[in-house]
């Protein structure tokens, strides 16, 4: 369907400590077109950690 370009994907959002935990989120294309870097907390490793858009 129009799911594939929509205007709000759905992205996950996996941690940089080598965890493997995972967010999903969703996020605008139209003002953020590069991936998505946020920083969020880590249950595995108990701090907040940087979780980079996986594609």
């Amino acid at each position: 369907m129009a799911r594939a370009t929509d205007v709000r994907p759905v992205v996950r959002l996996k941690s940089t400590a080598g965890t493997g935990y995972t967010y999903v989120t969703r996020k605008n294309r139209r003002n953020d077109p590069d991936r998505l870097v946020l920083r969020k907390y880590d249950p595995i490793v108990r701090r907040h950690v940087d979780f980079r858009e996986d594609r």
